[in-house]
């Protein structure tokens, strides 16, 4: 049995379809569909069907996820198995929350690279979601996120990094012309700047405002918190952010906090991979860093 009809099989179940996974791998249509011919004549058993225009997965199919994924992970494991423990070499794949790559990460990846200096470290600032979607399919090694996003049960294995409080901050000049977002039943001219709409912490915020009919003006979505916070500070809206993320203009005085009913309100930070995952040498000494970094 070749292993690359099972890596095609795997790719099909993780992109839906035979025509991405053949763009993902790089094959044409045909040669997808003759390597799972081909696999399917060696298992004498159908593993996709045709429903309407759509190929889906048979029971038989279904069946044979996690006995791929096992001789997957192993194969992956032997790919490693070479990796010198002492220089950590190979590749690591690591997504991470915007606010915790912008503020905790970089003294981790000094340090990384440090102890790491052959390891080539793809890093990619993305939302919590997908951090943790892409942790079960297996496109990231690494996922550093909030928690609250749910939804990966004990399919990934966690480990806690810190719990931070949240806050509302605005200019001065804002503050003072609109202190109140705790009375109910209030429109408030100005818009509110934030991540896109999975944003987990401006899902806590909109979720607050709907609680306490409180209306803004509208929303300015952007990704980037360096910007978020540099138009707050010029009078442009409010924002809702993790209060380590602001803690440098709370002191300074170019932002402030405006009271809400959510002061007990926090996110945790985990470092995550898939359970079944082999830690290599590079991923142990990266989550090793991230459980002791200070900053965590």
């Amino acid at each position: 049995m070749e292993l690359k009809y099972l890596n095609t099989f795997r790719v099909i179940v993780e992109e839906g379809s035979f025509s991405k996974a053949a763009e993902r791998l790089n094959y044409t249509q045909s040669t997808i569909t003759f390597q799972i011919g081909q696999l399917e004549q060696e298992l004498s058993a159908n593993l996709f069907e045709k429903i309407g225009r759509k190929m889906v997965l048979t029971k038989a199919g279904e069946s044979l996820i996690p006995y791929v994924d096992e001789v997957l992970s192993s194969i992956d494991k032997l790919r490693n198995f070479e990796d010198d423990l002492a220089e950590c070499q190979g590749d690591l794949r690591i997504g991470v929350g915007e606010t915790l790559l912008c503020y905790h990460l970089p003294p981790i990846l000094k340090e990384f690279h440090k102890k790491a200096p052959k390891a080539r470290l793809f890093l990619r600032s993305m939302n919590c979601y997908d951090i943790r979607d892409e942790l079960i399919s297996g496109s990231l090694d690494i996922g550093i996120f909030y928690n609250c996003v749910g939804g990966f049960g004990t399919t990934l294995t966690t480990h806690p990094l810190g719990t931070y409080p949240l806050a509302l901050v605005a200019s001065q000049e804002i503050k003072t012309k609109y202190p109140d977002f705790v009375t109910a039943n209030q429109q408030i001219p100005i818009p509110f700047i934030i991540n896109e709409p999975t944003c987990v912490f401006r899902q806590i915020f909109e979720q607050y405002l709907k609680e306490k009919s409180i209306m803004l003006d509208h929303t300015i979505e952007l990704w980037s918190i360096p910007t978020i916070k540099n138009l707050v500070e010029n009078n442009v809206g409010i924002s809702y952010l993790p209060r380590f993320s602001v803690q440098k203009e709370l002191d300074n005085g170019s932002l402030t906090e405006i009271p809400t009913e959510l002061t007990h309100t926090t996110i945790t930070a985990v470092c995550g991979h898939h359970k079944n995952k082999w830690i290599s040498p590079l991923m142990q000494l990266f989550i090793d860093l991230c459980s002791c970094d200070s900053k965590f």
